[in-house]
């Protein structure tokens, strides 16, 4: 089957999904976007605008676009299916995917954590599921702004596991670069590394770039990573570079003086100056986080292995009480987030 005969869905049309699925448009491919009611409505009101870090600026008529909030007309002509919902709605779309996707449709989670791909397994057994992971961050435009718009925020290309070369010229167009990896298991858990800072920029309420060069932040993300290690070294899980660093510099480099480390970590801070993280979104549209998924799953590959998570535990600890206070970010300080440990560094 050509290319441009191939219907790929976007299972959960928010930010990365409205920012995969735009781009794949925009190329000419078939994309059908599976949305929420508020996305629907303002896409099919004002279209949809993709922007980039490297001043891409694109648009999409609404009558460009094919988008609905009912699984039951997204799915069953589906070839390619891009999972892009929150960790915490995976099981529930895998019973969607089962039950109105053709049984030969390809699914791709491109979600963050550890256990998604494994997740879609289980709950649409019998099909091809692969893992993926988005390294960039895409900010959505505030709420009634017309033309909904996706910004992608920092750069990096999209990682998929190992499959035909076909697929990968489906889905690497302008804009949503995309590449082959044998060993997903570490290219996630390397992933998750750099992902423990998303709950920093939650509880901080400051941009991406204003809180990594900020070295009170830094330490508190390193004494996290540090955890992180050394949980994954006893459970023998080597995760992939990040950043073009070895993971276990990252704690160390993260610890240098700001100015030395605006000076080594020029590709780190290659971020948008408004960009923040989506668990900062989660908190401010009223939404359930990652958190579980996130810090959760380095503090039960502690507890496993038998080495100790303080920072972790107390990171979790705030997210959750913000989410029950539901007033959005909380606007914390380093020294507030710090646990006493950090506090000495």
């Amino acid at each position: 089957m050509a290319k441009g005969d191939r219907r790929i869905v976007i299972a959960g049309a928010g930010s990365i999904g409205c920012y995969a699925g735009g781009c794949l448009a925009l190329a000419g491919r078939k994309v059908i976007l599976l949305a929420r009611p508020r996305i629907e409505a303002a896409l099919r009101q004002g279209g949809l605008r993709v922007s980039d870090l490297e001043g891409r600026d694109r648009r999409l008529e609404p009558q460009a676009l094919a988008v609905t909030t009912d699984p039951t007309a997204a799915f069953p002509e589906a070839d390619v299916i891009l999972v892009t919902v929150k960790s915490g709605a995976t099981r529930e779309m895998a019973a969607l995917i089962a039950a109105h996707a053709p049984p030969d449709a390809v699914v791709v989670s491109l979600q963050n954590g550890i256990d998604n791909a494994d997740r879609l397994r289980t709950g649409i057994s019998g099909r091809t599921v692969l893992a993926g992971m988005v390294p960039f961050n895409v900010v959505q435009s505030a709420e009634g702004e017309l033309p909904l718009r996706v910004h992608r925020a920092s750069d990096g290309k999209v990682v998929i596991e190992d499959s035909d070369a076909g697929l990968i010229s489906l889905l690497g167009v302008e804009g949503f670069r995309i590449e082959a990896h044998a060993d997903m298991k570490a290219v996630l858990w390397g992933k998750l590394l750099m992902n423990l800072n998303n709950a920093l920029v939650a509880l901080s309420g400051l941009p991406l770039a204003s809180e990594l060069a900020d070295r009170r932040w830094r330490l508190i993300l390193a004494g996290q990573i540090d955890e992180a290690l050394q949980a994954m070294k006893a459970s023998g899980i080597e995760p992939a570079r990040i950043a073009g660093l070895r993971p276990a510099l990252l704690p160390i480099v993260l610890r240098l003086p700001d100015w030395l480390f605006r000076l080594l970590a020029r590709r780190m801070l290659a971020i948008d100056p408004e960009a923040r993280s989506s668990m900062w979104d989660d908190l401010q549209r009223g939404r359930p986080t990652e958190i579980g998924d996130l810090q959760g799953a380095v503090l039960r590959l502690a507890q496993e292995a038998g080495t100790p998570a303080p920072t972790v535990r107390r990171i979790i600890a705030l997210v959750r009480e913000a989410e029950a206070a539901g007033s959005g970010s909380p606007c914390f300080s380093a020294d507030q987030v710090a646990a006493p440990e950090a506090r000495r560094v």
